[in-house]
């Protein structure tokens, strides 16, 4: 019995998202088509001259442009800014650095904190409690 092993593929827009691009800036021929595992794999690994320029010029797609500005994406609509932007655009903003982009970097920078306060408590409770098992004795049993 043999089996048939069927090549895995995904929409565009998917590739796109794991490629960090913006799908609409993408040529129509990867828009059209499907994209399989392997095909994404080779475009990571040595990716052609339109997806570098797409990565270095853009357009970004919003979590691209949120990280590059760092904010969060929530923090990019509350900015106003729901399309996506190029680097230039991107650079422009941060020259510009408007009252709300402040905020939100400000607002980032805390949840940041937060994040990192939390995870240092559950680790020193994890280390209470194996430091609390540790302490029991065993009990053996018949």
């Amino acid at each position: 019995m043999t089996s048939h092993q069927t090549t895995q593929t995904m929409k565009p827009a998917t590739a796109a998202k794991k490629l960090d691009v913006y799908l609409e800036a993408t040529p129509a021929e990867f828009q059209e088509g499907v994209v399989s595992r392997a095909e994404l794999t080779a475009l990571q690994a040595d990716p052609p001259a339109w997806l570098q320029e797409l990565r270095r010029n853009g357009p970004h797609p919003r979590p691209v442009v949120a990280a590059r500005l760092g904010i969060s994406i929530a923090g990019l609509a509350r900015g106003g800014v729901t399309e996506a932007l190029t680097t230039e655009q991107i650079d422009a903003l941060k020259q510009e650095d408007p009252g709300w982009l402040r905020r939100e970097r400000a607002t980032q920078a805390e949840v940041r904190k937060e994040e990192v306060r939390i995870k240092e408590k559950r680790a020193e409770q994890h280390a209470e409690r194996s430091t609390e098992r540790a302490a029991q004795p065993r009990t053996s049993r018949p």
